[in-house]
């Protein structure tokens, strides 16, 4: 017994008495140890104690739009483990262009009784579908949960980011190292997120900036979502004479510092970039995208709670739970470059060679 203990310990990286007390079922171990206990039961082929055997509390669906964007599997990993945690598996639904839609997956999930489904930027954020498909799920009865995209009249928790907040910090962060021509590149404009990041755009380049409606409308570029559609909108909006880029998704960023560099521009030199998410990798671009990170932890544990008190009974209040984003500094934004050229020519009083200033030190996490 005690190298089998050594062996579940070293693979779960705890001590043997945690592993004792996993396998006792005794009090006074974190959920994320235990698990990691139970994992390591299962990959070295041993057979859990009966008392750890536990029946799983019923199916849950989870669906979301698609796993090419990372921000998706972030939220479906933190929803799934959390569900895990409460007992509960979940059913992983994504859709793909042509493939299975969201109705028919939850047509499946129906059949297969699940208890709740969580919804993540579905069919609810298009403000041209028709929502009376979730009026008629919540009337089964089957609890729902909502994320990002919010519908007044279903009668059902919704879990948000603030993306008007998001829009407005963005511009606030470029306008504040001297940029004045700064461009908004999101997505379609019937989704509910993309409506919010627009209102808070224009409502910081008028308070900020002074720009009226019809210049707005100029530098504002609603394309698809994704590396492409991002490319297409800053090529559009580089023409203009932007010297910073407000994006409405990490993806869209990315394609925009593409669109710059093969007009032999340099992000951020010549044109400073902000994304939307902070999902995984981002701070290892080239350079290190500055972006409106989504808290997706605290918004996927929000969602859980709600869909498991709902399960329960214990109806969580109908309304939107709103999360405040971000701002992380990182590379891609810098001084507008006319700010730049000026302090640099600006002789110094004291004699010294005159310098620019310094970017945003990279990495910078700045709490709103």
């Amino acid at each position: 017994m005690r190298a089998r203990l050594a062996d579940i310990a070293a693979q779960a990286e705890v001590s043997e008495a945690t592993v004792s007390r996993v396998l006792n079922d005794r009090p006074g171990v974190a959920p994320e140890t235990r698990q990691a206990v139970l994992t390591a039961l299962d990959v070295l082929g041993y057979e859990r104690p009966a008392r750890l055997r536990k029946r799983s509390a019923g199916l849950v669906g989870l669906v979301v739009p698609e796993l090419e964007n990372p921000i998706f599997p972030a939220f479906a990993q933190v929803i799934e483990s959390g569900l895990a945690q409460a007992g509960y598996t979940s059913v992983l639904c994504t859709q793909t262009p042509g493939g299975v839609t969201e109705d028919e997956y939850v047509e499946m999930l129906l059949d297969r009784q699940v208890s709740g489904i969580v919804f993540v930027s579905g069919l609810h954020a298009d403000t041209s579908a028709d929502h009376a498909r979730y009026r008629t799920l919540i009337a089964r009865p089957l609890p729902v949960v909502l994320v990002n995209g919010h519908v007044p009249n279903i009668p059902a928790p919704f879990v948000s980011c603030d993306d008007r907040e998001a829009g407005e910090l963005a511009v606030a962060h470029l306008v504040a190292l001297g940029h004045r021509r700064i461009g908004l590149i999101t997505g379609p404009g019937r989704y509910v997120p993309v409506q919010r990041k627009v209102a808070g755009y224009k409502a910081a380049m008028k308070r900020l900036v002074g720009l009226a409606d019809e210049e707005l409308d100029t530098l504002a570029e609603l394309s698809l979502f994704g590396v492409e559609g991002g490319e297409v909108a800053a090529a559009r909006l580089l023409d203009r004479g932007v010297t910073g880029l407000v994006c409405g998704s990490d993806l869209m960023a990315l394609g925009a510092i593409r669109a710059a560099r093969q007009r032999g521009l340099s992000v951020p030199a010549d044109l400073s970039v902000v994304g939307y998410d902070d999902s995984p990798l981002m701070a290892f671009t080239d350079p290190p995208l500055t972006t409106m990170r989504q808290p997706v932890t605290a918004m996927a544990v929000a969602a859980v709670r709600a869909l498991v008190d709902e399960i329960n009974g214990h109806a969580a209040p109908h309304s939107e739970y709103t999360f405040r984003p971000e701002l992380v500094v990182r590379g891609s934004t810098a001084v507008a470059p006319d700010l730049g050229r000026r302090v640099s020519a600006a002789p110094d009083p004291a004699g010294a060679p005159p310098t620019a200033p310094q970017p945003a030190t990279p990495e910078l996490a700045l709490p709103v």
